[in-house]
């Protein structure tokens, strides 16, 4: 299967038509994001490294992904495991991530918080280390 940028788009149907109804918007003006520190990316890549851990143990157990409580809005924001890893990917690529579509109708019983996997995962090894 051929890879996809996220930041792919379809053609402008009005590319060039002077009676293009998006110019009385005017240009858009492209957002710069700051570039990420050495931290945030160690940080980053932890984060990744941890949630193929995390998919890999409760993945199978049924669970979809992981919630998070949005700090802007106060809602949930369900994340299935792809859309989170591409979030965090994008992050480290680009230094911020773009809007994405929510989870539709999501089950909530099927979402376990980072810490949640976090523990998870704690028990699993300390589990396995005493075998």
């Amino acid at each position: 299967m051929p890879h996809v940028p996220h930041n792919a788009l379809p053609p402008d149907p009005f590319a060039g038509d002077p009676e293009d109804p998006a110019l009385v918007l005017g240009e858009a003006e492209e957002e710069t994001a700051e570039p990420l520190g050495e931290d945030e990316r160690a940080d980053l890549l932890a984060d990744l490294a941890d949630l193929a851990v995390y998919q890999a143990l409760l993945e199978p157990r049924g669970l979809r992904g992981i919630v998070v409580d949005c700090g802007d809005c106060r809602e949930p924001h369900y994340h299935d495991w792809e859309l989170l890893r591409s979030s965090l990917q994008q992050l480290l690529d680009d230094g911020r991530m773009r809007p994405h579509e929510p989870a539709y109708d999501p089950d909530p019983a099927s979402y376990v918080s980072w810490e949640y996997c976090r523990g998870y995962a704690d028990g699993v090894t300390h589990t396995e280390g005493e075998r």
